[in-house]
């Protein structure tokens, strides 16, 4: 197959880190043609989704000694061409957040391609449609408590009722502007009217779990399964347990109660063309649903020994 990954500039992805390399890795080693572009590299051509590919070719990470070891250079690109990406029989949309106006335009770009002849991953529709941390709240049986406004003094009513929370910006990715409210802090006020930009944007609060000390799960769904997880536990003061602020990884187990909220997400993941999630779970309460690059592949893989990546390309290939 000729496989299409819209991603970030490629030297800033982590070939250590990011789930994108894997898949991408996966493809090359199950012989398919990886091709790599960006959303500011998509248009339209006489009705058709084209865009500007280069050919990928990747030098694989290797383990040694429970650490990912990265050849230099790890990845070798052609002259990038324009293509029609019919020619495609799948396209990732792996670009990280924030979801914006050029992201959205991409997406609508994306939506000329007919599924049965190339597949979109996830779906340019559920996409637009899932904002990770809006989204969530369609299954809010399986959440924490939880408020999404950019009133202060609802927001405020909120914690004093629930003694502490956690809030975080609507469009935020990796653990970005999340702040921790407790009901006594007398810079409150401050807090929410930078994190709402001055009343212009509202914001998730929810419920603190103090659960998040001994983790924050990351759950990998592949077409609605849980696929693999890996537990993020927040190191020294801090207590977001993301990656990219510091928090350590551990091996874990998937528990009844999160096969239970894999399953109730399932049948909605899959109405959407939701594929590939990854989904938040604290102290069996789903905090997010995590569509457009989500991670954790890598640190899966290396602490259980398996290979997701592969997975992913092989369910692919059954689509055809």
């Amino acid at each position: 197959m000729k496989l299409a990954f819209i991603i970030d500039p490629l030297e800033k992805l982590d070939p250590g880190h990011d789930s994108t390399v894997a898949i991408m890795e996966a493809a090359q080693k199950l012989g398919h043609e990886v091709f790599v572009t960006s959303v500011g590299d998509l248009a339209v051509i006489n009705g058709q989704a084209w865009a500007k590919l280069a050919a990928l070719r990747l030098q694989p990470v290797i383990l040694v000694d429970g650490h990912w070891q990265v050849s230099q250079p790890w990845s070798e690109l052609s002259e990038s061409q324009w293509m029609a990406l019919t020619e495609c029989q799948a396209v990732f949309m792996r670009k990280d957040p924030p979801v914006t106006v050029q992201y959205l335009y991409a997406t609508f770009i994306l939506e000329l391609l007919a599924p049965t002849k190339t597949m979109v991953i996830n779906s340019p529709q559920g996409l637009r449609e899932a904002n990770e941390k809006m989204y969530t709240l369609q299954f809010a049986a399986v959440m924490p408590p939880t408020v999404v406004s950019l009133d202060k003094g609802l927001i405020r009513q909120f914690l004093e009722e629930h003694g502490a929370a956690v809030l975080k910006p609507l469009g935020g990715k990796a653990g970005e502007g999340i702040l921790f409210l407790d009901p006594g802090d007398r810079n409150f006020n401050s807090l929410v009217e930078i994190s709402t930009q001055h009343g212009k944007e509202p914001v998730m609060v929810q419920r603190f779990l103090p659960e998040a000390k001994e983790g924050d799960k990351r759950i990998i769904l592949l077409d609605g399964d849980p696929i693999g997880a890996v537990n993020r536990i927040p190191s020294g003061a801090e207590f977001r347990g993301n990656m990219a602020v510091g928090g350590q990884v551990a091996p874990t187990t998937i528990t009844s109660r999160e096969i239970e909220i894999c399953a109730l997400l399932k049948p909605k993941l899959q109405a959407d063309g939701l594929y590939f999630v990854g989904i938040d779970v604290i102290g069996g309460y789903l905090t997010e649903v995590n569509v457009t690059s989500p991670t954790g592949i890598r640190e899966i893989d290396r602490l259980e020994g398996v290979r997701l990546g592969e997975k992913v390309i092989y369910w692919l290939e059954k689509q055809f």
